[in-house]
C-alpha cells in the first residue's frame, strides 16, 4: 500500500492558516464583553421574562382569565368564546420551555460550577414554579428530559402525576439547600436576596402542588405537610406577605399595562361582579372600574359574539381595576392569603391539626389586607351569609373566596377552580365547546410535528388532545 505523502509546502501552509485564525480569534475578542454567562443577569432575565408570560396576553388575557370569569371581552371575542387561536397556546409553551426551564437549568448549573448553592436553589425553584404552571395548563409534559437540548432534542412526556411528585422533590431539596448569610446572590428581583422568603416561597409551592394532588395521593400529600410544619412557623410566609414582581416603567412594565396601551377590549367579568355585588364585597370597587357614563360598576357576560358584545358600549361597561391594570402594577405569584387558604382545606381534610375555620378567616382577612382594606372590615364581611365557613361544604366556602381572592392570578384561579368545582359557573354565552368550560390547554402543533412520537403517546395516556379533556388531578 503506498503511503500518502504530503508536500512540506502544504504541512507549511495549513500550520500558518491554523496559526492565522488563532490569532485572529484572540485579536477580535471584544475586552468588555463577558465570555460567560452572569449569574445575576440570567436570574433577573429569567424572572421578568416567565412572570411575564404568566402574567401576560396568552396565558393569562386570552386563556384563563376568561375561563375562570374574571375578565370578559368586549371586542374580538373568539377568545372568550373558547375558539383558542394557535399563536397564544404556542407562545405560552415555546416561552416558559425557552425562556424558562431553559434558562433555570443553565443558572442550577452555573450555581454548582461557581460553588454557590443559593444560585442552583433559587434556579430549582423559579424552574419547579414554571413546570407547575405547564402541568397545571397541559396535564402530562417534558420534564425529566426538558432542559437538555444538546441530549434530547424530542423529550419523553412525563405523566402529571410524576411530574408534581418530581416538582416536590426538587422543592424540598432546594429549600433544604438554601443558606442565609452566605453564597450571596445579586439580580433578585423578586425576592431581593431574601434567602428565607426563598425558602418560605419554596415550602408554599410545595403545599399547593401536595393539594393538587391530595384527592388522587392522600398519604403523599400528608407525608409534605408533615415535612413543612416539622420546619416551624419559619417555614412558612409571615402574616401578610406577598411574592409579587414589582414593574416599573416601560420598557419594564406590567404586560397588563402595556397591553391596555394600545387596545382596549377587556372588560370585567360579569360573573366576578355578581357575586362581589351579592356578598357586599369591599373588594368591588378596587377589582373593577367606573365607567365613564355611569354610576354604577357593569361587569359583560361572557362570550358574547362580538356584535352584541360591542354594543354594550365602552364608557358603560366596567374594567378591571387598576390595581390590575397600571402599568407598575406588581405580579403575584403567590401570598400568604393563598398559603392561608391551603391551610384551611388541609386542616379540614386532616392533613394538619388546626382549626380550618380560624385559618379559613386570616385567609379572608388576609385578602382585605393585601388590597388595603382593613381587617375590622373582614370581621363584619366574614359573619354574612355566604361568606362565614361552613364546614359541611368547604370546597365552596373555599372555593368561593379563594376565587375571589387570587383575581388576576389567572392560571392558579383556573386551577384551583377545576379541582374545587367552585364556584359554579356557567359556561360562556356562545361558547364553541357545547355548554362546556375548558379543562387544560391544547399542545401546541409544533409538537405534533417536530415531536409526534412523544405527543402521541402522551394523548394516548392522558386522553385526547382537546380543550374539554380532564387533567389527572382533576378527579371531581
Amino acid at each position: 500500500m503506498k503511503k500518502l505523502l504530503i508536500p512540506t509546502y502544504l504541512l507549511f501552509a495549513i500550520v500558518l492558516l491554523a496559526s492565522c485564525r488563532k490569532e485572529l480569534e484572540r485579536i477580535n475578542k471584544n475586552p468588555n464583553e463577558p465570555t460567560t454567562v452572569q449569574p445575576d443577569y440570567l436570574l433577573s432575565n429569567g424572572i421578568k421574562a416567565n412572570v411575564d408570560t404568566y402574567w401576560g396576553p396568552d396565558a393569562a388575557m386570552d386563556g384563563t382569565l376568561l375561563y375562570v370569569q374574571y375578565w370578559s371581552k368586549i371586542q374580538y371575542t373568539d377568545a372568550d368564546r373558547y375558539i383558542a387561536g394557535a399563536t397564544g397556546t404556542q407562545t405560552v409553551w415555546s416561552n416558559f420551555y425557552a425562556q424558562g426551564i431553559e434558562d433555570f437549568t443553565a443558572l442550577a448549573q452555573l450555581g454548582d460550577s461557581l460553588h454557590n448553592p443559593n444560585y442552583k436553589a433559587i434556579a430549582v425553584i423559579m424552574r419547579s414554579w414554571i413546570f407547575q404552571q405547564l402541568t397545571d395548563l397541559y396535564g402530562d409534559i417534558p420534564y425529566k428530559q426538558a432542559g437538555q437540548i444538546s441530549q434530547y432534542l424530542t423529550p419523553v412526556y412525563d405523566s402529571q402525576k410524576d411530574v408534581y411528585t418530581g416538582l416536590l422533590a426538587e422543592l424540598k431539596q432546594a429549600a433544604t439547600s438554601l443558606t442565609a448569610g452566605s453564597n450571596g446572590i445579586g439580580g433578585d428581583i423578586l425576592l431581593g436576596g431574601n434567602i428565607l422568603r426563598w425558602k418560605q416561597f419554596a415550602n408554599g409551592l410545595r403545599l399547593r402542588i401536595a393539594l393538587r394532588i391530595a384527592d388522587r395521593e392522600f398519604a403523599t400529600a400528608k407525608a409534605v405537610f408533615d415535612d413543612v410544619a416539622a420546619g416551624g412557623a419559619a417555614a412558612l410566609l409571615p402574616k401578610d406577605t406577598v411574592v409579587k414582581l414589582n414593574y416599573l416603567a416601560s420598557p419594564n412594565q406590567n404586560p397588563v399595562g402595556r397591553n391596555r396601551e394600545t387596545r382596549n377590549d377587556y372588560r370585567i367579568s360579569k360573573s366576578i361582579v355578581d357575586k362581589l355585588k351579592a356578598l357586599n364585597d369591599p373588594r368591588l370597587p378596587i377589582y373593577a372600574t367606573m365607567p365613564k357614563d355611569t354610576n354604577v360598576i357593569i361587569g359583560v357576560t361572557n362570550g358574547l359574539p362580538s356584535d352584541s358584545a360591542a354594543r354594550l358600549g365602552f364608557t358603560k361597561t366596567s374594567d378591571a381595576g387598576t390595581v390590575f391594570t397600571a402599568t407598575t402594577a406588581p405580579a403575584i405569584l403567590f401570598s400568604y392569603a393563598e398559603q392561608q387558604f391551603i391551610l384551611a382545606e388541609a386542616a379540614q381534610r386532616n392533613l394538619i391539626a388546626g382549626s380550618a375555620p380560624a385559618l379559613y378567616n386570616q385567609a379572608v382577612t388576609a385578602s382585605f389586607v393585601q388590597y388595603g382594606i382593613p381587617e375590622a372590615s373582614a370581621v363584619t364581611y366574614l359573619t354574612r351569609s355566604g361568606v362565614a365557613y361552613d364546614a359541611t361544604n368547604f370546597k365552596k366556602s373555599i372555593g368561593e373566596q379563594k376565587w375571589l381572592a387570587l383575581f388576576g392570578q389567572g392560571i392558579e384561579a383556573f386551577t384551583e377552580w377545576r379541582r374545587l368545582d367552585y364556584p359554579q359557573l356557567k359556561a360562556a354565552y356562545a361558547g364553541a365547546l357545547g355548554g362546556n368550560i375548558p379543562m387544560r390547554f391544547k399542545y401546541p402543533s409544533s409538537e405534533q410535528s417536530l415531536n409526534g412520537t412523544n405527543y402521541k403517546a402522551a394523548v394516548a395516556r392522558q386522553g385526547a388532545d382537546l380543550l374539554t379533556t380532564k387533567l389527572w388531578f382533576d378527579k371531581f
